[in-house]
């Protein structure tokens, strides 16, 4: 008798990730696509994005010392569709692999809700990106985006301070 086991792969080449904001498209575009509205929920960062296919995303550090993303913009489709590449700088052993892509969908529910799905994908090569950028990494974004988009505060959390949260 034989047994067929499925075989996990090592590394999720697509993360997706879906969430429900209380915000019409128009805002939600602008959260993500704003560099000082992107402060206010992604880990600080400082970004220099230049809106259009094949211009500039990157990412800095809040005091522009290090650069953590090194990227271009694929398409844009406002206020619908944004798509850019994620090359990770911010952690040494994800500097050497490639770039993945990052698809940032914004989906009108009526009512003034917009589901925005975004796709992180082409991960194949890349498993630390994949790793540092699964679980809390994307989930902390998205809830500090949903949250600063429905109440005006920022969320006040990043994973660096659970870490050190952590290890007090």
């Amino acid at each position: 008798m034989s047994t067929i086991t499925p075989i996990k792969p090592a590394v999720e080449t697509a993360q997706v990730y879906v969430i429900l904001i209380k915000a019409p498209p128009e805002a939600v575009w602008q959260a993500i696509t704003e560099p000082a509205f992107i402060a206010s929920y992604f880990h600080e960062a400082s970004l220099d994005l230049d809106l259009r296919v094949g211009g500039a995303y990157r990412s800095f550090s809040p005091d522009r010392t290090q650069l953590w993303v090194d990227a271009e913009v694929i398409e844009v489709d406002a206020p619908r569709r944004f798509v850019h590449g994620w090359r990770s700088l911010y952690d040494p052993a994800a500097v050497a692999e490639p770039a993945s892509r990052v698809t940032w969908e914004i989906d009108d529910q009526g009512g003034g809700v917009s589901k925005l799905t975004v796709t992180h994908d082409r991960l194949e090569d890349a498993p630390r990106t994949a790793q540092t950028v699964g679980g809390l990494g994307w989930m902390s974004v998205l809830s500090g985006l949903k949250t600063l988009l429905e109440t005006g505060e920022p969320l006040g959390w990043r994973i660096t301070q659970r870490h050190e949260d952590e290890a007090a």
